[in-house]
């Protein structure tokens, strides 16, 4: 399992003052190299590609390097989807592809006073991340305006039963209506966070069950 997809599982902890909290530290974004073009930024839902090497802040010993440890590959994940640290989904947004950065993530937004395997308790975490490549993802807003045929912001059960069904033609498979109609109520039962009868643009892009 790479390290990266263990998420940091510690709840925020807000320190009231005069009625007021405290703000949550944040994350520190260097940008080490970035490229003369740049097409198209990162946002939540898109799926990137990354090579990175985390150091401890402390005494600078590196704790992983995807080009030295491992397979040697390359990461992929969708941003903003908890599939990495909380900082990682915070500091890599609008980042172009080929752009370097260097976050300096507090404990809070890493591993929290647990730590994790050779990372301590409470630490500052430093991560060198250059992204590969952007693509959109499963859960991107693009793959929403794709399902939603009459552009009102919101996913209907009919629309998500056409989509099913043209992505079983797509596949190779008769379309069954029986069949869809059970997975359509199956979805919206995951899905429709509020009940009102329609999958909306924010469920669909911070829940991911069922599509």
């Amino acid at each position: 399992m790479m390290l990266f997809s263990v998420l940091s599982i510690l709840p925020s902890v807000f320190v009231f003052v005069t009625g007021g909290k405290l703000p949550e530290p944040d994350v520190k974004i260097e940008v080490m190299h970035k490229p003369f073009l740049c097409s198209r930024k990162t946002k939540y839902g898109d799926m990137l590609l990354v090579h990175y090497e985390g150091f401890l802040e402390s005494n600078g010993t590196m704790f992983h390097s995807s080009r030295k440890h491992g397979d040697k590959n390359p990461l992929w994940f969708t941003l903003g989807m908890k599939e990495v640290l909380k900082g990682w989904d915070k500091g890599l947004q609008n980042m172009c592809a080929g752009e370097r950065r260097k976050l300096t993530i507090p404990p809070s937004l890493a591993y929290g006073k647990e730590g994790q395997g050779n990372i301590p308790p409470s630490s500052t975490l430093i991560f060198d991340i250059e992204l590969m490549e952007i693509r959109n993802g499963p859960r991107s807003h693009e793959s929403f305006r794709d399902m939603d045929l009459d552009d009102d912001w919101k996913l209907s059960r009919q629309e998500v039963k056409e989509f099913l069904k043209k992505e079983f033609e797509k596949h190779g498979y008769f379309p069954n209506d029986t069949e869809h109609d059970v997975m359509v109520e199956d979805i919206f039962k995951n899905e429709d966070e509020d009940k009102d009868g329609f999958i909306s643009a924010r469920e669909f892009t911070y829940l991911h069950d069922e599509f």
